[in-house]
This record gives structure tokens, C-alpha cells and sequence, in this order.
């Protein structure tokens, strides 16, 4: 089993920054994915940024150019830089990792709202 833990989240003005952190604990060494998911209030959770083991990233048109996927292997830890917030990225950011067991693992979810 693997374990995630996110934090980072909490209020930010538009055009601020956030960093959101994903601790994983386990079986990590099964993981060879893992990603950045969003849900706001009344909308289906969106994949938002994906990284792989070999360091290939993926990421939503709505962030491209403001949010950064990355991770350091020797924390195992993965990060997302959200810069240029903005009032429609405000959701849930679920942390995600996709294993060799064709089993996905998820967080519990960080509340990330911008507002002024």
C-alpha cells in the first residue's frame, strides 16, 4: 500500500503563489505516476498536472505557464508551484499516484481558495 499526505494548501489572493506538497509513504517503489487532482464545489475532479518516474510531465491547458509539477526522490515528495492564482483554480487539490498493481492511491485533499 502507499500513502499520501498533502499540505500546502489555504487562502491566497489572485495572482499569488501556493505550494502544495505530497509526502508518500509505503510501497513506493511500486509508484511510476503520480499527479495533481482538483475538484471544485459541484464539478467532477480534473486532472491538473501528472509526472511520471522517468520525469515526463503533463499538464491541464487552464495551468500551463502558471503551475510547475515536480518531486524530489529522495524525500519522496511531490510538489506543485501554483503562481498567477486565480479565483477558478480555488478546489480540493488531491495528491495521486498511480502504482504497478493497476491500483491508484489517493490523498486526503488540501482546500486551496483564492479570493480577495
Amino acid at each position: 500500500q502507499v500513502q499520501l499526505v498533502e499540505s500546502g494548501g489555504g487562502l491566497v489572493q489572485p495572482g499569488g503563489s501556493l505550494r502544495l506538497s505530497c509526502a508518500a509513504s509505503g510501497s513506493i517503489f511500486s509508484i511510476y505516476a503520480m499527479g495533481w487532482y482538483r475538484q471544485a464545489p459541484g464539478k467532477r475532479r480534473e486532472l491538473v498536472a501528472r509526472i511520471t518516474s522517468g520525469g515526463t510531465t503533463y499538464y491541464a491547458d487552464s495551468v500551463k505557464g502558471r503551475f510547475t509539477i515536480s518531486r524530489d526522490n529522495a524525500k519522496n515528495t511531490m510538489y506543485l508551484q501554483m503562481n498567477s492564482l486565480k479565483p477558478e483554480d480555488t478546489a480540493v487539490y488531491y495528491c495521486n499516484a498511480d502504482t504497478t498493481s493497476s491500483y491508484a492511491y489517493w490523498g486526503q485533499g488540501t482546500q486551496v481558495t483564492v479570493s480577495s
